[in-house]
């Protein structure tokens, strides 16, 4: 199906819109939903947020600091099964059951990591959170397809993309807080009551949202996406070791992922085909370069330029500010420039932004030009990200927005796990403990800037 070519032009057969509504996401038929909608991200990103924070202070008093990463790699793991399960019964039930279950189980995942007396049961707590937070995602990018008019939807994921900003202004000082004065527990146990009243408002809204298409099977891509997300794991453990094992590793988890990964994105997604492929692989492309080169960058600010890891930690922040601006600008509806061009012109400035980034690393330069340019670099991924989402609902028929919404997100999470991944190896092959690793950090940022350059050249494709 073809995108329309500007942002202020709506394909015929979109879902009717009133004048009166066109140019915002509150009016009365989708005040609540819209509302519901930004409230459960906004929990999910406080969530993300504090359990960054809250994260060495748990495995600590579970005595589990050797297994430290594993609380992130299951969360991200089973969010791969979770986002292709969604998007498979989306299609065939409508998002109304995997969306009720994604906050159920998301819930539960907070409560037995909360709860948790080992650190093998709080990795299941990190697990079941993720599995609940793929269903999740998802299921709200169906529930946009299917109930918000084409003209509506770049201005709701501007929205959603600002619900973001807060969490991540202030959700590490909260959850540093509630962990030094209470206990790191209340960090997880104290956000599932907050998410019931935001899952009311929606409700209303998702029981007349059924199937899309009749037939298929829901198993017949749940173990295509297992094996990606342990192929996936396999790959971040190997990240994780220094030694001939994470050659194997490597080794097994390309295996995996080899013959799975087709039957989890459209076809042509690999080799970058015109349309949807390329939209899809965008996501991938911008996620990787992006999240490669921002791993780095507090790290780089403390070690190179002797920041304080508080200030440090604000040049994140201000990429988060960045983004909202961006999404806010794409989403206008004054904004005419074609969407195709929108993405090229945000990958672009990520690249621009990861080089001004780089310039931090000269002690003749001001520190702030890193943290300007990350605000520039958030900039690029807000106008280029939220075009994208725009762009594979416009390209997919309603029959298939569980399954592109689901490719979305897993071109999302595997560029950012193979390029972080490949930072990360990079890193750890070349640091020297005794300093001077400003060529280290240079030789990242290069790589993630070409990924984005390149990814600027491809993005005309989506058309």
């Amino acid at each position: 199906m073809p995108v329309s070519s500007t942002a202020d032009e709506i394909p015929s057969d979109a879902p009717p819109c009133s004048p009166g509504q066109l140019d915002r996401i509150l009016g009365p038929e989708h005040r609540a939903l819209t509302i519901g909608i930004l409230a459960v991200v906004s929990l999910v990103a406080f969530e993300a947020m504090a359990v960054a924070t809250a994260m060495p202070v748990a495995v600590r008093d579970l005595h589990g600091l050797r297994f430290y990463a594993w609380g992130f790699s299951a969360f991200l793991t089973a969010s791969l099964v979770g986002m292709v399960v969604s998007g498979d019964v989306s299609d065939r039930r409508g998002p109304l059951l995997p969306f009720v279950v994604a906050v159920t189980t998301f819930g539960i995942g907070l409560v037995l990591a909360g709860l948790a007396t080992t650190m093998w049961l709080f990795v299941l707590g990190r697990a079941i959170q993720g599995f609940g937070g793929g269903l999740n995602i998802v299921a709200l990018y169906v529930v946009v397809g299917r109930t918000y008019p084409d003209a509506l939807r770049p201005r709701l994921f501007s929205a959603m993309s600002s619900a973001w900003v807060l969490p991540a202004i202030v959700g590490p000082a909260i959850a540093g807080a509630v962990a030094d004065a209470l206990s790191w527990r209340w960090v997880f146990l104290a956000v599932p009551p907050l998410i019931a009243p935001a899952v009311l408002l929606m409700l209303p809204h998702l029981t007349g949202l059924g199937a899309a298409t009749e037939g298929g099977s829901v198993r017949r891509r749940t173990l295509p996406a297992v094996a990606a997300a342990v192929g996936v794991a396999l790959l971040q453990y190997a990240g994780q070791r220094r030694d001939v094992v994470s050659l194997w590793l490597v080794v097994g988890g390309l295996a995996l992922l080899a013959p799975s990964l087709p039957r989890l994105l459209p076809r042509g997604t690999l080799r970058i085909r015109r349309g949807l492929p390329t939209t899809i692989a965008m996501r991938g492309v911008l996620a990787g370069a992006f999240f490669g080169a921002e791993t780095f960058v507090p790290l780089m600010l403390i070690e190179e330029r002797g920041m304080a890891t508080a200030l440090a930690g604000l040049t994140l922040t201000g990429g988060a500010v960045g983004w909202s601006a961006g999404s806010w600008y794409q989403g206008r509806p004054s904004t005419t420039l074609p969407r195709h061009r929108l993405i090229q012109a945000g990958t672009g400035l990520v690249a621009v932004g990861i080089a001004v980034t780089a310039l931090g690393l000269w002690q003749a330069v001001p520190a702030l030009v890193a943290a300007v340019g990350w605000v520039v670099a958030g900039l690029g991924m807000g106008a280029a990200m939220s075009s994208v989402n725009v762009v594979m609902l416009g390209q997919s028929r309603e029959a298939e927005q569980g399954f592109n919404s689901a490719a979305l997100q897993v071109s999302d999470a595997l560029g950012s796990i193979v390029l972080i991944g490949v930072a990360g190896a990079i890193f750890a092959g070349l640091h020297n403990d005794h300093g001077g690793n400003a060529p280290v950090f240079l030789f990242i940022y290069g790589l993630m800037a070409a990924v984005a350059v390149a990814g600027a050249v491809v993005a005309p494709r989506v058309r």
